[in-house]
Parts: structure tokens; sequence; C-alpha cells
């Protein structure tokens, strides 16, 4: 049976056995002839028809052929011909093709029949294959490369002795806060499986906890601020980073530092924004942009220190970084918080080259919540619906300043929704509580210490410690018979009072007197930028803070400046692809672009050969995943194998 037809692959129909099947699908002849030809052959041996074997196979082979549905197409395409196998089949009465595979030129199908066989037990079979992560690390590599941001660490930190710099190593960790954070400790492991062993002159085995320890110490704070400084300098310069709005605010992130720990002054305890009372935090500083909240100074302080001081000790500095990013000529706006807000502050602002955005505490200003609603202007057709405003001149922290207080629709009904469920709550609390109370009263409660008026006026001013639910509710708690006893009553008038004056209305005030209502309420609406940012330094999955395993002052402030670069190149990942038409949220760029593998398949050695042969690829990709490869042009930190 060394036919090269019979050894070919057809399409055959169901026909050929006597088992299920659904055409089409392809079977190798040379198993269908040769079960047909052992058991016609014993019959042609019996007859002795044996010696006319030739006549005898061709008609073997054409009685195969009858079960083929597929037929061989030329088509002639620009004057040469090209060969397809088809199946057709009627439907409602009409031919039509309903299978299709390419066959090639005829070269080609000479090619296949007459080489095929050899070629294919010549290629070796797989070895194993190595997968690596690709493409999230080469682009956020590729715009580290383009901040020469290792270059600037070790121009203020140079190495001493052999092996890498201390720019590789902070690199290294920057790149991993990124995608995978993680202890040192696990860095060299991580290391192994991603694209860095290949494009980092680095061998995991340098990269021990030990020796990140080692090259972190030799960063001080004031290399950390000349580093930043000569980064931000760049970055603006290279990527055209809009200055005209910058956002300034605080936040806190707790630690596990021991509270024995001595020998950490930043890790304090405070007043925890993520609700850990019990835990030693501390306090980052940040300054970011408008465009895409693009880190452009940071400052770590301890955890107990509040906003309004920290803001005013950084000031020299603000407006030292003003000018090195700016070289004196821009028109930069500042926009931070209320908490911010104090009379050093303003005056401190008032004398540095930033103008200034910023909001009241408006239970602080009653006149202003007094005002009408009549006198509030729509911004409806200024592009934003359900806003009003009521512009007006008003004296703030000493100085004459433009007042806008303001109206959202939607931030009412936000607060509306939030309060309500709070007051909710109280309701049920108090139902409870006075439940038990009269129950104790009728003797239904045998077991237990009584219940005291010490103790359930602790637990009412506990309840009543949230923001408006004093006013919200008038409670009393009397004694009777030996036992407290409780009496609730919601304030409905109050409700209303604070719906009309308060809800849905935020007071800013600027030294941009030319400017318009909306460029106000614009600006400082971007103020949600820094508060993205801190998001982001937040979430357990990128660029997060934690796993945190320092315990020293300079090692946490090294820690958190990798931390703060990385958010750096993620922010500007995220707007260069903007620049490209392509919106997306960090975390989801890093996810489609952290599936996107390169996959190395390894052969053992071929004949006359020591060395084992790797042929490498990319993973299959999707639409989405091929649309950021290809506006990202990471083509060029492919393999030259592939």
């Amino acid at each position: 049976m060394d036919n090269p037809l019979i050894c070919n692959e057809f399409s055959v129909s169901a026909c050929c056995w006597h088992r299920p099947m659904s055409p089409p699908f392809s079977y190798d002849l040379r198993i269908i002839v040769s079960s047909r030809v052992r058991v016609t052959f014993k019959y042609l041996i019996f007859y002795g028809l044996i010696g006319h074997h030739k006549y005898i196979l061709t008609l073997l082979f054409r009685l195969c052929m009858t079960y083929v549905m597929a037929s061989i197409t030329k088509k002639m395409i620009r004057g040469k011909p090209y060969y397809y196998a088809r199946e057709c089949k009627r439907v409602d009465g009409k031919p039509k093709i309903v299978w299709q595979q390419y066959l090639g030129r005829p070269e080609d199908i000479i090619h296949a029949v007459t080489q095929g066989p050899s070629l294919t037990k010549a290629v070796p079979r797989p070895k194993e294959a190595v997968i690596v992560e690709f493409g999230a690390l080469a682009a956020l590599y590729d715009l580290a490369k383009r901040l020469n941001l290792s270059e600037h660490i070790d121009r203020h930190v140079p190495k001493q002795g052999r092996g890498p710099t201390v720019g590789q190593y902070l690199l290294v960790a920057i790149l991993n806060r990124c995608v995978a954070p993680r202890s040192k400790s696990g860095i060299a492991k991580w290391f192994q499986g991603t694209l860095l062993r290949r494009i980092m002159e680095l061998d995991s085995g340098q990269l021990s906890s030990q020796r990140f320890w080692e090259n972190m110490d030799r960063v001080t704070p004031q290399a950390i601020e000349s580093i930043e400084r000569d980064i931000t300098i760049q970055m603006v310069r290279d990527f055209d980073i809009d200055l005209k709005r910058v956002l300034f605010d605080g936040t806190n992130f707790f630690t596990f530092i021991d509270t024995f720990n001595e020998r950490c002054t930043l890790a304090q305890r405070g007043k925890s924004k993520e609700g850990r009372e019990s835990l030693r935090i501390v306090g980052l500083a940040l300054l970011v942009s408008a465009d895409f909240h693009v880190p452009l100074f940071h400052r770590t302080y301890p955890g107990n220190q509040v906003d309004a001081p920290t803001f005013s000790s950084l000031t020299e500095e603000l407006v030292s970084r003003y000018r090195a990013i700016t070289d004196g000529a821009e028109h930069v706006t500042i926009i931070f918080d209320k908490g911010n807000n104090s009379q050093d502050n303003l005056q401190a602002i008032e004398e540095s080259p930033y103008h200034f955005i910023g909001s009241l505490v408006p239970t602080q200003h009653p006149d202003l919540l007094r005002i009408p609603a009549r006198e509030f202007r729509p911004l409806d057709e200024e592009g934003l619906p359900g806003v009003r405003v009521y512009r007006c001149q008003r004296e703030v922290f000493k100085a004459q300043r433009t007042v806008l207080v303001t109206y959202n629709e939607n931030l009412f009904v936000a607060q509306s929704r939030t309060l309500l469920r709070e007051i909710a709550k109280r309701q049920k609390f108090f139902r409870q509580l006075q439940h038990q109370l009269r129950r104790h009263r009728e003797g239904k409660v045998g077991r237990g210490s009584p219940p005291t008026m010490e103790g359930v006026s602790k637990k009412v001013r506990g309840w009543l410690k949230a923001r408006h639910m004093k006013e919200l509710f008038q409670v009393d708690i009397s004694q009777s018979a030996g036992l407290p006893n409780l009496t609730y009553r919601f304030d409905n008038r109050a409700w209303e009072h604070l719906q009309k004056t308060l809800l849905g209305k935020t007071i800013l005030f600027t030294d941009n007197d030319h400017w318009s209502d909306v460029e106000i309420v614009r600006g400082y609406r971007s103020q949600h930028h820094v508060e993205t940012a801190f998001r982001r330094m937040k979430d357990c999955h990128h660029i997060a803070l934690r796993p945190q395993y320092h315990w020293t002052d300079q090692k946490v402030e090294v820690h958190v400046f990798c931390c703060v670069l990385a958010l750096m190149l993620c922010s500007l990942l995220r707007r260069e692809l903007h620049r490209k038409g392509i919106d997306r949220s960090i975390p989801d760029l890093l996810d489609e672009l952290g599936t996107i593998r390169e996959v190395g398949i390894l052969y053992p050695p071929q004949e006359g050969k020591k060395e084992p042969t790797i042929h490498t690829t990319l993973s299959q990709m999707s639409e989405e995943q091929r649309m950021l490869y290809e506006a990202l042009n990471l083509e060029r930190y492919c393999s030259q194998s592939m």
C-alpha cells in the first residue's frame, strides 16, 4: 500500500462505517483501504486471483472512493491554479457547499503527499513548554526605559562593588508592585516566571531579600527627593503632562508593625481612614496631575499627624517642585480638600506661585446655606446637568475670595439615601433596646446583670455619634422602678431643614476670580483623581502598599517611594493608551495585558547537536489583547526565536 494517493487524507461520509458520525470529518484512507484489502485478499487468494493485484487494487481504491462525499475543485486566481477540497449537499432543493478546505498549489500537494510522512517522522516531540508573563511587564518596562528610571536612581545612589545596581533592584521591585505585589523574599521566584529574566541583565539568584535590603539601605531621604524631582521633570517634558490643574491630598495606610517596635516613628496610632484603629498607620501626602492622576510629588509622614499641618510643612517643597517642573512659565492651580484649610496654609498659598481651589466646611457658613433656591443659576446648558450655583464674594480666612455655592441633584439623592439607611439602622437599634428594657422591667429576664442608666446612655451616645444623627433623633432616658426606660422620636422638621439647607450642597472658594462657574466646578471635581490614586494604592492586586514587610523609617520611606513610582508607570500606561483611543481602567489594562504570555517550546537535541532547540511564541490573544499589543508595539520585546 505505497500508493501516494492512498496515503492522503480525504473527507468521507458516515456510510463508510457502521457507527454514528457527523460529517464532515477526516480519516486516513490507509486505515479504510487496508482493512477492506485484508478482508478482500482472503477471497482473492481463495479464487486464485492474486496475480492480478494491480487491477484488483485499482478496483478496491475506486470502491473506497465511492464512499467519499468530498470533491476536489481547481480555482484559477491571477492565472495560477489553487485546489480546494469541498463537500456539497442539497439544502432546500439547491446544491450548497457545506464544508471546504484549502489544499494549496499543485506543487504544495505533491510535496505534502511525497514528503509529508518522512517530515513528520523527522519532527521531534516537544520536551516541555515554558510559559512566562509578558504583556503587562513589557508595556511597563518600556515606560520605565523611556523615563530612564533606573539611570536616575543610579545617578543619585551609585552602586558599590560588583553585581546589579541599586536602580536595577528598585526597578524590579517597582514592576513587581505594579502587577503582583509580594514580599522581597518572594520576588526571585516571581522574576523567574516573567520575561524580565530575558530582557534584564539579572539572575534570579541575585534577587534575595537580603540583597534588596542592602540596596534599599543606601537610598536616603535626600536621594528619594532628588530622584523624584529628576524623574518628574523628565516625565513632564517627554510625556507633555498637563499641569494647569494639580491635586493635593493626604491619606494613611495601616501596617502590622509591632506595638513595641521603637525603631519606626512613622507608624503611629491615629484616625485610620480604613477603619483599622487598633493598628499603627503611616501617612502619605500626594500631589498628582488632573491629567490621569500621574504622581508629581509625595511625602511620607507620621500617621497621627492631621492634614492641615502636613500641608503647611510641605508648602515650601511644593513651591520648589512647582518651579522645577514648570520653569515658572505655567499658570498652575492647586486643588485641595477642606481638611487642609487653615489661616497659615492659605497665607502660604497666597505667597506661592500657585493659584488654588478649595472647599469650605458647609456648617461653618450657615448664611450661605440659607440662600433660597430661586437665586441659584442652572448650568445644564453649559454641560453640567442637574447642577445649580450661586456666586458671590466673601471674606475667607481674612481675604476676599470668589465663593461658589453649588447644588448637585445627584449628590442630594446619594446623601439622602445614605442618611435614610443610617436612620433606619438607628430606629431598629432603639426598638430592640426598648424591647430589652421592657422585658427586664416585666421580670422576663432572669439571668445576667440588669441594665444601668450609664450603660444605656453610653450605648445611645455611640449610635448618635454618626453625622446628623443627634439632630434627627430626640432621645430621652429616664429611670422607672430602678431600671432605665428609653423613649425616642424622629424629628421630621430637622430632616426637612437638612434637606433644604445642606444636602447636595458644596461651598467652593478660589483666587481664580476670572474663571467661569463651570471652570471652577470642573476644577474642583477633578479632585477625584487624587482619591482614585489612593484607591489604586490600596488595591490588594495592583500597586498595593501592602504587603509591607518593613519596620524601620528608612525602609518604609523607600517602600512607599517604590509604590508611588509604580503608580506613575501605571498612570502613564493608561494615559498613553487613551491618546490612542483606548479607554480602560488601570486594573482592567493590567489584567488584560497580564494574560498575554510568552510560550517557549523546548525540543530535545537533534541528531549531531548537544544543545536543545527552543521555539518561542505568544499565547493566543483575544481581539482586545491584540489591539493593546499593537497599540503599544510590544512586538519589540518578543524573543528573536519567534
